[in-house]
């Protein structure tokens, strides 16, 4: 952000993003600028939300206390894969080990509904979380080693990594929404930046739409030229039903599937 009121153009800012569960019958994809990291940030962009929030261990979703949140098993993968790969080589730990049987299991319930999964969870994946936990709990390392740092890691969130067991329209981890921010990563490879606090809410938009209409199989630029069409049509304040009809789910022509978001 180059200038933006009160900060330098030095300082960081920052995109977040949401997007709905694989499961959802509507795939949206949200992107939001905020000029801060912060929890309190987090907390507006929540605002009147009920359910289940997945997402990974950043301190900045604690300020989400009204909120049910589940963790990632990705991240806390990733950082016991980390340390099994410290000295250059793969050298699979029994944690590393157990978390790959986890996502073994997932893997072959991906076709599966809901209820189906919960079920296959409770009987298959259960007993290895709690093989997992058992072996955090009586692990004897050094809390500064990068071992000590990925079981630190996992302890913290146990309550809500638990939580896959509740709800099986989950996934293991929150990567949907990983690679969602990773386009937008790409993309600014490309723009670098944004000149002011309006361009970016603007480029919010724009991915906004891109993205989402990518998450329900649509070719962005056949949906966008779409929209250019359909609003021009539209009356000068339209009704909800309207605006309605131009969402990506709503729309009967065919498209190019995007593999950018699964």
């Amino acid at each position: 952000m180059l200038r933006e009121p009160g900060k330098t153009a030095q300082s960081k800012s920052y995109i977040w993003v949401k997007r709905s569960i694989k499961m959802a019958p509507q795939q949206v994809v949200f992107y939001a600028y905020g000029d801060t990291r912060s929890g309190k940030f987090a907390k507006s962009l929540y605002t009147n939300f009920s359910g289940v929030l997945q997402c990974d261990g950043y301190a900045g979703y604690n300020a989400l206390t009204e909120i049910d949140r589940a963790g990632c098993w990705a991240h806390v993968r990733r950082k016991f894969f980390d340390d099994a790969k410290k000295s250059g080589t793969l050298h699979e730990t029994v944690p590393l080990k157990l978390l790959n049987q986890m996502f073994a299991l997932e893997k072959s319930w991906t076709s599966l509904d809901a209820k189906a999964r919960r079920q296959q969870r409770d009987a298959h994946l259960r007993p290895v979380i709690d093989e997992f936990w058992s072996w955090c709990d009586a692990a004897d390392i050094p809390l500064k080693s990068t071992l000590g740092k990925a079981v630190t890691y996992a302890q913290n969130q146990r309550r809500s990594l638990n939580r896959v067991l509740e709800y099986g329209e989950l996934e293991l981890s929150n990567n949907a929404a990983e690679r969602a921010m990773k386009t937008f990563v790409i993309g600014r490879k490309n723009w670098l930046f944004a000149t002011s606090p309006a361009g970016a809410d603007a480029n919010a938009i724009w991915m906004t739409l891109i993205e989402t209409a990518k998450a329900n199989g649509l070719d962005p630029r056949a949906y966008i030229r779409l929209l250019l069409e359909q609003l021009s049509q539209l009356p000068e304040f339209p009704t909800e039903e309207q605006l309605e009809a131009c969402l990506p789910w709503n729309q009967t022509f065919t498209g190019t599937a995007q593999s950018t978001v699964a």
